[in-house]
C-alpha cells in the first residue's frame, strides 16, 4: 500500500494565534494527592462523590482564583498545586489540533492520531455499532495523548446541531438532517467517548454542541455572532431538541456547549430557559461532573453582537447566572469582568464557586485526582495510537458510507480497463480528505494514490479548480482522458466553499466543473462522477446524462478515503452508504432564506428537510444504490390496531415514555444478485389525519444496517420503533400519540414494503416542552 505523508494544515488563524501544536514536552500533570498541598483536603478523598470532592476543592480558591479558572485557558491555582489546565481540546473525527492538543514533531511519538470521515460520511453509514466504535478508538487515543501530557481529558465534540439547510458550512461536522438519526447517532457516540453511559471513571469528557438552533454561519449579512433565531415551541420539540436530549438525558454526557446565536431574543449563552429550565430541570444535568462551555467567544457576543446587556460586565453575570460554567475565547470575558461583577454584587462567590466545582467535578469522575492504579485508563500510551485496529476501522467507516447515487452497470470496473484518467481537483488532495476540525494524520490516501493501490496505470490531471473561471488546464485533462479506458471526475466542494464561518449563497456545482465533466462525456469513454464535500449540490444534469455512468458521493473520506474509493469503483468494496441529506434541485436556495427556522411549508418556504419538503429532490434523504439486488419480506409486521391508552400504561426502565418499545418488527433481506453487499433497511412512518395540520410526509423511526448478504441467501434485520417515534408536537411543543391511521415504509425511492395500522383511543401526551417561565 501507498501512505503518503502529507503535512498538516492550520483550523484557522484565530486559533493558530492561541494554540501550541507541537513540541517534545509534556504539557499537562496529574495533581499530587499523596503529597502535594491538596493531600488533606476531600478532592482526594476517593469516597465522596465528584461534587463533594470539586466544592472542597474551590472552597480554597479567592475569589480572583475563581474568576480566572472560569475560562478555558485555566491557570490553575499553584500555591495549591493545582496545575493550569486547557479546556479546549478537539476530536471532531479524531483527536485534532486544538488549543488543548499538542501534537509531537514528525517522527515522534504522538505525533498523530487517526483521522476517521468526517461525521456527514460517518453518518451516511447507518451503523451504530460502527459509531460506537469509532467512539471507542478516539476516546482511547485521547487518553493516551492526556497520558503522555498533551491533551485534556475533555474534548468539544459531538456536533449535533441538525443539517436542515444545504448552505450551511458547518452541516459537514454533523451525522445529517433527520434528529431520530442523530439521536441515535449520538448516543453511540457518547457511549464511546465517555467509556459507557455513566460509568464511574469517565473515559474522556464529551460535549455536545451547538444548543441549541444554531445552523448558520454567515449568510449574507447574517453572521452567527448576532444571529436571532426565531424557533416556535412545535419545531424546538420536533426538530432543534431530540438530538440534545438524547446526548444529555439518555446518553449523560458530561458536558454541554452553548451557541453564538440567541434563540427568541435571548443569547443561547445567557438564556437560563434553554441552561436551567430544559437542560438541568428537565434532562437531569446535575452538577456530578457536568457543566456549560460557552461556544468561543459567545460570552462576548453577548453585549458585543446581540446587545442583550449594557456592558460586558453585566454579560458576564447573567451568562454565569444562567448556567455558563466556563467562557471559551477572545478575550477572556469571565476572567476579566466577573471580579468587577463580584463587587458590584451582580454575582455571589457562590455564583463562581458553582461553575467551578461543576468544571472539576468532571475532572474528578475522569480520574484526574485518583491514583493510577485505582481507574482502568491511565495505562494507555502511544501503543494504543493509530493501531491496526484503527487504521481497519477508518478504511471500514469510509467504505460503508460511500453513497451511489446512479449507476447503469458500468461500476465496478471490469478487468478490461487498466488505465484510467483521474481528473478532476479532488484528484490528488492531501488535508482536505479531512474536511474541518482535524489533527495530524499517520497517512492520507488521496484518490490518486487509491487507484494506484487499485492497480491502475492512472493519468492524473486536475483540469479545474473547486472554485474560479480558469479553464487554461481543460486541454491537458481531456488529453489525459481520451488515452484512458475510463474517466474518474473527482470534484464537488471545498473548505473554500463550505466551513465555519463560511456559508455558500447556493448549491450548484461551483467553479467550471460541470463544464469539463460536460467536455469529458464528449470523448465517449466510461465516465464516474465522484462528488466530494459535506453539503450537497444540485447534480441534476448528471442524473439526467446518459453520457455520466455513474455518480458516487463520498463526503470527506479522512485518511483512508482513495482506497475506500477505490475499493468500491473496482467492486472490492460493495456500495450501501445512504444520503443522511437531502440533495435539492438549485432554486431550493432562492425559496427559502437560511435565516429562516421553520420546518414546515409556509410563505417563502418550501418545507425543510426530507420530511416536510414539498417540491422534487434531485436525491432524496436515503438514497442509495447496490451492486447487487435484494427482494423484501415482513417475517414479523404491525397488527391491524393498537389501543394508545394499552401503550402509555409503563414507562421503560429510565422512566420515560418517549423510549418505550412500541413495537418489533422483521425483515428478511434476500440478496438475488451476484454480489455480497450491505443493506441499509430504513423505516418511514407517514399518517393520516394524526395530530396538527400540515402532516409530515414521513419521519424516519427505525433504521439497522444488515451486514454482507450473501448472492442467494437471506439475511435478518430488525428494526424497533420507540414510543417517541410515533409523537407530534402540538404548537406548545407538547408532543402526543394522536389516533389516527398509519403507514410504515421500508426504504425510499422506490418503497419496497409497506404496512397499515391504526391507532385508536383519546391522544395521549407523553412529553411536555417546560415554559418559558421569562415569557409568561
Amino acid at each position: 500500500m501507498v501512505f503518503p505523508r502529507l503535512n498538516p494544515g492550520l483550523l484557522s488563524q484565530a486559533v493558530l494565534a492561541t494554540q501550541i501544536w507541537s513540541g517534545s514536552g509534556a504539557r499537562y500533570g496529574f495533581p499530587d494527592c499523596t503529597n502535594g498541598p491538596l493531600k488533606d483536603n476531600d478532592v482526594c478523598n476517593t469516597s465522596l462523590d465528584a461534587f463533594t470532592r470539586a466544592k472542597a476543592l474551590v472552597s480554597l480558591f479567592t475569589i480572583e482564583e475563581l474568576a480566572n479558572n472560569t475560562v478555558t485557558a485555566a491557570p490553575g491555582v499553584p500555591r495549591l498545586g493545582l496545575e493550569p489546565y486547557e479546556w479546549w481540546s478537539e476530536a471532531l473525527h479524531g483527536v485534532a489540533y486544538s488549543p488543548g492538543v499538542v501534537f509531537a514533531p514528525s517522527g515522534e511519538n504522538f505525533s498523530h492520531a487517526t483521522s476517521f470521515p468526517q461525521p456527514i460520511l460517518l453518518g451516511a453509514t447507518f451503523d451504530d455499532e460502527l459509531i460506537k466504535e469509532v467512539a471507542t478508538v478516539i476516546s482511547t487515543e485521547a487518553r493516551a495523548f492526556n497520558n503522555a501530557g498533551r491533551s485534556g481529558l475533555d474534548y468539544f465534540t459531538p456536533n449535533i446541531n441538525p443539517f436542515k439547510d444545504p448552505r450551511w458550512g458547518r452541516g459537514q461536522e454533523t451525522p445529517g438532517e433527520d434528529p431520530y438519526h442523530i439521536s441515535r447517532y449520538v448516543y453511540q457516540l457518547i457511549d464511546g467517548l465517555q467509556g459507557g453511559i455513566d460509568p464511574r471513571y469517565w473515559k474522556t469528557i464529551a460535549d455536545c454542541k451547538h444548543f441549541a438552533a444554531y445552523d448558520l454561519e454567515d449568510w449574507k449579512d447574517h453572521p452567527r455572532y448576532g444571529f436571532n433565531a426565531v424557533v416556535t415551541r412545535q419545531d424546538l420539540a420536533e426538530y432543534y431538541l431530540p438530538p440534545f436530549q438524547a446526548c444529555v438525558r439518555d446518553a449523560k454526557v458530561a458536558s454541554v456547549m452553548c451557541s453564538y446565536n440567541a434563540v427568541n431574543g435571548v443569547p443561547a449563552c445567557a438564556n437560563p430557559y434553554l441552561l436551567q429550565t430544559i437542560l438541568r430541570e428537565e434532562w437531569g444535568f446535575n452538577d456530578d461532573g457536568r457543566w456549560v462551555t460557552s461556544d468561543c467567544d459567545a460570552i462576548h457576543n453577548v453585549y458585543a453582537d446581540h446587545h442583550y446587556t449594557e456592558d460586558y460586565v453585566n454579560a458576564a453575570a447573567v451568562s454565569l447566572k444562567a448556567g455558563t460554567d466556563v467562557n471559551c475565547g477572545w478575550p477572556g470575558v469571565f476572567t476579566e469582568y466577573l471580579p468587577t461583577a463580584y463587587n458590584q454584587s451582580l454575582v455571589k462567590r457562590e455564583d463562581l464557586e458553582k461553575a467551578v466545582a461543576r468544571l472539576y467535578s468532571s475532572l474528578v469522575r475522569a480520574g484526574y485526582f485518583d491514583p493510577s492504579e485505582d481507574q482502568p485508563y491511565r495505562q494507555l500510551g502511544w501503543n494504543d495510537v493509530d493501531t491496526q485496529h484503527a487504521r481497519d476501522l477508518a478504511y471500514r467507516s469510509a467504505a460503508e458510507g460511500i453513497v451511489l447515487l446512479k449507476n447503469d452497470g458500468t461500476l465496478p470496473f471490469t478487468g478490461d480497463i487498466k488505465k484510467i484518467a483521474l481528473v478532476g481537483p479532488w484528484a490528488n488532495v492531501s488535508n482536505l480528505m479531512q474536511g474541518n476540525y482535524y489533527g495530524s494524520s499517520p497517512y492520507l490516501v488521496t484518490p490518486y494514490f487509491g487507484a494506484l493501490n487499485a492497480g491502475y496505470d492512472v493519468a492524473l490531471e486536475f483540469g479545474t479548480g473547486i472554485s474560479g473561471n480558469d479553464s487554461s488546464y481543460f486541454d491537458a485533462a481531456i488529453e489525459a482522458a481520451r488515452g484512458a479506458d475510463a474517466i474518474v471526475f473527482t470534484g464537488g466542494l471545498d473548505q473554500e466553499v463550505e466551513s465555519e464561518a463560511r456559508d455558500r449563497l447556493n448549491i450548484s456545482w461551483p467553479g467550471l466543473q460541470l463544464q469539463l465533466i460536460s467536455k469529458l462525456e464528449e470523448l465517449g469513454k466510461p465516465l464516474v462522477v465522484v462528488q466530494l464535500g459535506g453539503g450537497q449540490v444540485d447534480s441534476t444534469v448528471l442524473k439526467e446524462s446518459s453520457r455520466v455512468n455513474a455518480l458516487l458521493w463520498g463526503g470527506y473520506p479522512g485518511q483512508s478515503g482513495g482506497d475506500a474509493l477505490f475499493n468500491t469503483i473496482t467492486g472490492k468494496a460493495a456500495p450501501a452508504g445512504r444520503l443522511p441529506t437531502t440533495q435539492y434541485p438549485a432554486d431550493y436556495a432562492d425559496q427559502v432564506d437560511m435565516t429562516n427556522m421553520e420546518l414546515r411549508p409556509g410563505d417563502k418556504n418550501p418545507g425543510r428537510t426530507y420530511i416536510w419538503y414539498t417540491g422534487e429532490a434531485v436525491y432524496p434523504f436515503g438514497s442509495g444504490l447496490h451492486y447487487t439486488t435484494f427482494a423484501f419480506s415482513w417475517l414479523s409486521k404491525p397488527a391491524a390496531s393498537y389501543d394508545i391508552a394499552d401503550l402509555v400504561q409503563h414507562e421503560d426502565e429510565n422512566g420515560f415514555l418517549d423510549l418505550k418499545e412500541f413495537a418489533s418488527f422483521e425483515i428478511d433481506v434476500e440478496n438475488t444478485g451476484e454480489i455480497a453487499s450491505d443493506y441499509v433497511a430504513l423505516l418511514f412512518i407517514s399518517g393520516k389525519d394524526s395530530g396538527p395540520a400540515p402532516q409530515p410526509l414521513k419521519r424516519l423511526v427505525a433504521y439497522t444496517r444488515v451486514k454482507q448478504v450473501q448472492p442467494g441467501k437471506k439475511s435478518t434485520g430488525d428494526l424497533t420503533i420507540k414510543l417517541g417515534s410515533l409523537t407530534r408536537a402540538d404548537e406548545e411543543g407538547d408532543q402526543w400519540v394522536y389516533p389516527g391511521k398509519y403507514a410504515l415504509h421500508l426504504d425510499t425511492n422506490p418503497v419496497v414494503l409497506t404496512a397499515e395500522f391504526e391507532l385508536v383511543g383519546e391522544a395521549v401526551r407523553i412529553l411536555s416542552l417546560p415554559k418559558d417561565h421569562s415569557k409568561l
